[in-house]
């Protein structure tokens, strides 16, 4: 069944044109990745959708009754409510019938006659609704949601004023997740999620009843949940079927065929034009009618001629290391740090060894960052040591950007490093960065999160290093921005230890993970799928850790399966009743004079009354098996 169906949208902003003629139809079980370079109007369409935005031209129609959700951009209306309570406003309704419900069995033991069967009644029809509406899960399904999203249970009673701009983002996540619209669109939602947190999430997606459509730049996890990609490029959309490592096959395979069609369009143009070259040079009467002959049908090859689409501008750059290092480039030894008497880690030792791709991996507010903080000298350790190697020269990416200079403008920003190198040699530099004619002159304060980090990658190509400690490199990068860092790391021939939760970036280069944790560092040998498979082995074979039990949770699930069982005993009662009386409505018609002399209309009645006597039957069967459920009070 199609969900929403979008046709003909075009859209800009004076005289920049985003997207012209963007056509698609959205299944309502689709799970579509929307990807595209960062500017190219990816979240303006969703705007569109939403109805937050008007387009130039073409339209954007809905199924009947289907809603659409958009995370929301302030989450938290009342700072003072809790995490919990907030997360609960997506069940107002369920909660204001679960209100109700509690108000009518108090009065229900006080009524009686008329005036209790209106309760009944009313509470019969409550029970159903709560039921439909998956009332009896709803408290589980907000712990589980905000679990899921890396809140602890200690968190669920902190006031939302005092949220850090990522914890409002995640609980504005989880509010849409369980808004139950029928489409959500979800802009970025692993952004500030740590890795456990985005496999819930991927989770939580592939079983959900609607449509998605997800704007990302996580390339593991659109693999993981989606079912088709739309790409926006060179202002148009289109299609592939498939996740997004699918997509890129396909569109490599489309490109080879564009381009060898070219060719050969190309190759048979030059073969008309010398033909037509040859036929002038005759001089001939029918030479030259040949030629004006030949000369129409190249003109209809040109006018046909396709050029293939040119691909988009990437980071061209390679990290060059001024020294070779040492074998041993980092011996860390029992390494340990707390903060306000809060540990968070201990005893954290490792090696890092010449070329190594080393990836320390770990839930957010574990101590990542602050380990490489301390191994660039930025924080002091409480406990333990660390040395570098001989030759060793480091270069650290920091994910806050806070070594880029917001005073400068672009241009200063590198030249001021590097004043060896004259100017064309630094705008040269630049311009593989993106940064061409005047945005070099553009204040660094103005520049987006992926441009900032353009400016902090080269600062980082530039320095010689051969050793690069790297605090989440791609977060500000859109895709083809981190497929060229995933290109240049490959190429460097240096070592590398990074922090990171982007798993396909990860696989790509890594030839060492390490677990940080409370205890320390965990080592396992290969990529991230290497360390997925070896921590599932050494989970599975320990003993599952005993399950908590929420007690309020289960006595209010209990309470409310109490309430549909008496609701469903109170039907089977009054439906035994009413057969009883059409029973005895029809055994009054069999005795009369007029049917008794009526053979057909005898055997009629009969099998009536056969078939109303087995269903009474069942129907008694029915309600002792309701009673023996039923606990007594």
């Amino acid at each position: 069944m199609v969900a929403l169906n979008v046709c003909n949208l075009s859209m800009g902003f004076g005289e920049k044109t985003l997207f012209s003629n963007v056509s698609f139809l959205l299944d309502h079980r689709d799970r579509v990745g929307l990807i595209g370079a960062n500017g190219t109007g990816k979240t303006t369409l969703f705007k569109i959708i939403t109805g937050e935005l008007e387009p130039v031209g073409g339209g954007v129609s809905k199924a009947r009754d289907m809603t659409v959700g958009y995370m929301e951009q302030h989450a938290c209306q009342d700072s003072r409510r809790t995490v919990y309570e907030e997360l609960l406003t997506v069940f107002d309704p369920l909660i204001k019938i679960e209100e109700e419900l509690e108000r009518i069995a108090d009065a229900i033991h006080m009524a009686a006659g008329e005036e209790l069967d209106r309760l009944i009644s009313r509470q019969n029809l409550l029970n159903e609704r709560f039921e439909r509406l998956d009332g009896l899960t709803y408290a589980a399904r907000t712990r589980s949601t905000l679990l899921g999203l890396g809140f602890a249970e200690s968190d669920f009673s902190l006031p939302c004023g005092v949220l850090s701009g990522g914890q409002r983002s995640k609980l504005s996540l989880g509010k849409l997740l369980l808004s139950g619209a029928d489409i959500i669109l979800l802009d970025e939602p692993t952004n500030h999620l740590d890795i456990s947190s985005v496999e819930w999430l991927e989770g939580f997606i592939s079983d959900y009843k609607g449509a998605v459509i997800i704007i990302s730049h996580d390339r593991y996890f659109l693999d993981k949940v989606t079912t088709k990609t739309f790409e926006l490029s060179n202002g148009r959309l289109t299609v592939w079927q498939g996740n997004y490592s699918a997509s890129v096959k396909q569109r490599e395979e489309k490109r080879e065929i564009d381009r060898r069609h070219y060719d050969n369009q190309m190759a048979e143009i030059k073969r008309i034009e010398g033909i037509i070259e040859q036929q002038r040079r005759f001089g001939r009467e029918r030479n030259f009618i040949t030629a004006e002959s030949k000369r129409k049908m190249l003109e209809r090859k040109q006018a046909e001629l396709v050029e293939p689409e040119a691909q988009g501008a990437a980071l061209k750059f390679k990290f060059t290391p001024s020294a070779v290092s040492g074998n041993e480039v980092l011996a860390v030894r029992n390494l340990s740090k707390s903060f306000e008497n809060k540990p968070l880690f201990r005893n954290a030792s490792m090696l890092i060894k010449k070329s190594d791709r080393a990836f320390i991996i770990g839930p957010n507010g574990c101590g990542k960052t602050t380990l490489l903080k301390i191994l660039v000298r930025k924080l002091a350790a409480d406990s333990g040591s660390f040395l570098m190697g001989a030759n060793v020269i480091v270069g650290y990416f920091d994910q806050t950007l806070e070594n880029v200079n917001s005073e400068k403008t672009v241009l200063d920003e590198i030249w001021d490093e590097h004043r060896n190198m004259n100017q064309t040699q630094v705008r040269s530099a630049l311009a593989a960065f993106l940064f061409r004619g005047d945005e070099v002159f553009k204040s660094v304060s103005s520049l987006s999160g992926g441009e900032r980090a353009r400016v902090a990658l080269l600062k980082l190509m530039l320095s010689g290093a051969n050793f690069l400690i790297l605090d989440e490199p791609t977060n500000h990068l859109d895709i083809n921005s981190r497929e060229a860092l995933e290109r240049a790391l490959a190429d460097f021939d240096g070592t590398i230890l990074a922090v990171s939760h982007d798993r396909y970036f990860i696989n790509a280069l890594s030839t060492r993970v390490f677990y940080i944790s409370p205890e320390g560092l965990k080592q396992y040998d290969g990529n991230y799928d290497d360390y997925v498979e070896k921590f599932s082995q050494s989970t599975s074979k320990n003993e599952a850790a005993p399950v908590k039990v929420n007690e309020y949770k289960l006595m209010k699930e209990r309470a409310g399966e109490q309430r549909r069982l008496k609701g469903k005993i109170k039907r089977c009662e009054e439906e035994i009743e009413r057969i009883e009386q059409e029973i005895a409505e029809k055994n009054e018609q069999l005795s009369s004079p007029e049917t008794a002399s009526d053979y057909s209309a005898v055997l009629a009645l009969t099998q009536e009354i056969s078939e109303l006597d087995l269903r009474q039957e069942q129907l008694m069967a029915d309600w002792e098996e309701l009673q023996g459920q039923l606990i007594e009070e």
